[in-house]
């Protein structure tokens, strides 16, 4: 691929999209917004956990579905790639500009989506990793980073709302991508084949499988609840493994297209400005806080001072505290409060819905609060609240009932706001440290702490989960009567950890056969991991409080004055 000028791509470069003369600034955000607004649908990714989790047993996982484990990781994969492509393209893109970033990005995000399909279809989980996790990943770094420097140049004036308006649509992304997933899921689905009510087919259980004489022979089966099948149509039941359609696979490639084609046309849209541009009228105003510096620093100069690390703690456990809550926010809901009448199966796509509404709106809030208040006093706002909030999710949680799920919600919100909000004002906090010269690189190389966080925040949660759930079906178990269990899952007690890993044995029906007035342990699950997500945000706030003005022996005139020249 040609980088030259002056080569058979070089209309994508920066040198030749300088905007001209009395050009209006304004038509560069919406271009950015919808770089985001597809990007963005990464947080919506926790609605294909169901469908990924039972892509053989459609309304209800088979003993060969994927683990709700495996598949959250896919979610974690792409961060970690956003934050390593940021990384490295941070630095590219200052050098090419961000139309031809933007190009690229648009190819590999809706291209993952291509190849993840591909291993939707052929049951190949690396293949929906190489797909959606990795090139996927690289196009989530490439896009975000594409706008920050360019309307950070273009808006010295706000630069919080600037970055806010954005990445706002980054947190917007979700919103657009639950209507379109859910829509195309309904569209694209099929029902497995039914054989009978339970009752009237001879069920066999051999290695924690549940299998079903036909006349066609043997064949695996899974015993489905009305709830479970009524999304499909169906009745509750015997269901024959692998016959049916989540429409998973289908919705990848129609996702892909769509993203393709939109980044492209956003993608011709930027434009740079000239050199030493600034607005009409505008003069920078000198702040009594010190924290907005004047002067630049290199982008390989910043890693070299304490600012860029402690901006970097900032970031990662700010993030990795709302991060792990969003791969999961459905199945939280489900098991917390799904007790609940009001807990629907549509009140938790909402409650996604939602997570995503107010993650877009607490980026342009809070990016263009800070424009007033000061970058880092947002981020102590943040910690301090934050701290508050998390700790009181166990609290609701164990209230149960609606005032409980009223409070959770509102919990919940306020904490998506700030996580949005770190992410929006961040940008225009490491201009006032480092100044504006290669602010989208340092921006880009900072993206390292998504992805850390990338990975904390799912292990943390899936991780605490898992050990919570396990113990909670081994308590159970003891419980009920050998008997009992035995009949109603065809085979004894002893064999509880084989009936655990093929999904036959679950809390829910348990519950069904357990002694009168025994208690859910549902909704304890993430109380472990609200109390350390609270403790990482502890640590943050300290970081923030020994953020400085950079020394000047970093300032670029200093450590690359022949970089100063040749800008």
């Amino acid at each position: 691929m040609s980088v030259s000028g002056a080569g058979p791509l070089g209309f994508l470069r920066k040198e030749n999209i300088v905007a001209p003369e009395g050009y209006n600034r304004w038509r560069v955000p919406p271009a950015s917004i919808a770089i985001h607004l597809c990007i963005g649908s990464v947080y919506a990714w926790s609605l294909f956990n169901p469908a990924l989790t039972r892509e053989f047993g459609v309304l209800t996982p088979a003993a060969s579905d994927w683990s709700l484990t495996s598949v959250v990781w896919i979610f974690s994969v792409a961060i970690l790639f956003l934050g390593l492509s940021a990384a490295f393209g941070g630095k590219w893109l200052e050098k090419v500009g961000p139309r031809f970033v933007g190009v690229v990005a648009g190819f590999c995000w809706g291209g993952g989506f291509l190849i993840g399909s591909l291993g939707i279809a052929s049951h190949q989980l690396w293949l929906i990793y190489l797909g959606y996790g990795v090139i996927g990943g690289i196009g989530l770094g490439l896009g975000y980073v594409s706008p920050v420097s360019t309307l950070l140049r273009w808006f010295p004036d706000r630069r919080g709302m600037a970055t806010g308006m954005a990445i706002m649509g980054f947190g917007g992304g979700a919103m657009v991508g639950k209507v379109l997933i859910d829509k195309l899921l309904t569209t694209f689905q099929k029902a497995p084949d039914f054989l009978g009510a339970e009752g009237a087919i001879n069920l066999i259980t051999e290695g924690g499988k549940r299998f079903a004489d036909t006349a066609n022979g043997t064949v695996e089966v899974i015993v489905a609840t009305a709830a479970q099948a009524a999304p499909f149509g169906g009745d509750a039941g015997v269901y024959v493994v692998g016959t049916g359609d989540t429409g998973a696979a289908a919705t990848f490639v129609t996702l892909g297209i769509i993203y393709f084609v939109v980044m492209q046309i956003a993608s011709f849209q930027y434009r740079v400005p000239a050199k030493n541009w600034k607005p009409a009228g505008w003069e920078p105003k000198p702040t009594t806080s010190g924290m907005v510096s004047q002067n630049h620093v290199h982008i390989d100069q910043a890693l070299k001072t304490p600012q860029f690390w402690l901006l970097w703690i900032v970031l990662c456990f700010n993030v990795t505290a709302g991060i792990g809550v969003i791969g999961v926010a459905k199945t939280m809901m489900d098991e917390i409060f799904g007790n609940l009448p009001i807990v629907t199966a549509a009140f938790a796509s909402t409650y996604v819905f939602m997570i995503s509404v107010f993650n877009m709106l607490g980026r342009f809030f809070w990016a263009s609060a800070s424009d007033f208040v000061g970058r880092k006093n947002t981020y102590h706002i943040f910690f301090v609240m934050g701290t508050a909030l998390y700790l009181s999710v166990p609290f609701f949680a164990s209230m149960g009932g609606t005032p409980a799920l009223i409070g959770f919600y509102v919990a919940t919100m306020v904490i998506f706001t700030m996580y949005g909000g770190g992410f929006a004002t961040i940008p225009a906090y490491l201009a006032d440290v480092f100044g504006t010269f290669h602010v989208g690189g340092i921006h880009g190389r900072l993206l390292t702490a998504w992805s850390t966080a990338g990975v904390l925040g799912p292990l943390a949660i899936t991780t605490l989960r898992k050990m919570s759930k396990e113990n909670a079906i081994a308590d159970l178990a003891s419980k009920v009567d050998p008997a009992t269990f035995a009949e109603k899952f065809g085979a004894p007690v002893s064999q509880l950890n084989d009936l655990m890993a093929a999904n036959t044995v679950t809390i829910a029906n348990l519950l069904e056969i357990a002694p009168a007035g025994t208690i859910d342990p549902t909704s304890t699950l993430y109380n472990t991991t609200m109390y350390c997500m609270a403790a990482l945000l502890v640590i943050a706030f300290f970081a923030n409080l020994l953020v400085r003005p950079v020394h000047e022996k970093h300032h670029v005139s200093r450590t690359h004055p022949e970089a100063v020249a040749a800008e």
